[in-house]
């Protein structure tokens, strides 16, 4: 069950009707994403730092918010400029934040009202700032695209890992997830 982050990218962008249009209003705006990034990051942090969850994931280093605040402006405006017209480079360095994820330990349960918190601070700002409303959901589709890669990086390393583990096949794993569902 190992993910193929470039199919996963073009599944992702005709799922979510990620057009050129969208990619062309977001790269012409790349330069209000990277103006307003930082203020985002602050935006993201505080909120992850009022769960006393990720307090201990945020805390666990010296400096580790600040380093995690300048990666996520990097990301942010990455997805105004789509870093290769949001190909494989950019489908590759999504995948390896979703796996980043998993590995330090942020569950599904905070990337999701985390990534809510992004989408509903760029849209006030957006709006404070005059920006169109079909800005607002290009940027939408992006950030629900990079969430997509992160909650499956939680599927793919979960089930690659019970595969390794007990030799089952991937054909056994799956009925029985869909047993174990259907009985819940």
């Amino acid at each position: 069950m190992v993910l193929d982050p470039h199919t996963f990218m073009a599944k992702m962008e005709a799922r979510m009707d990620f057009s050129t249009a969208d990619k062309e209003l977001l790269l012409s705006n790349a330069n209000w994403g990277l103006e307003i990034a930082s203020d985002m990051s602050d935006h993201f942090y505080s909120y992850m730092g009022r769960d006393p969850e990720m307090g201990v994931i945020l805390n666990a280093s010296e400096g580790r918010v600040h380093r995690l605040k300048e990666t996520f402006v990097l990301w942010f405006h990455e997805m105004f400029t789509g870093m290769d017209n949001w190909g494989d480079e950019y489908a590759d360095r999504r995948w390896k934040i979703g796996l980043v994820h998993v590995k330090i330990g942020i569950g599904p349960q905070h990337v999701v009202p985390a990534m809510a918190t992004v989408v509903h601070e760029a849209g006030k700002r957006a709006i404070a700032d005059g920006k169109s409303e079909n800005l607002r959901d290009a940027l939408g589709k992006i950030c629900m695209i990079d969430l997509a890669f992160i909650e499956q990086a939680y599927i793919e390393v979960s089930s690659t890992a019970v595969l390794k583990e007990t030799g089952w096949t991937e054909g056994l794993f799956r009925r029985l997830i869909t047993t174990g569902a259907g009985a819940m």
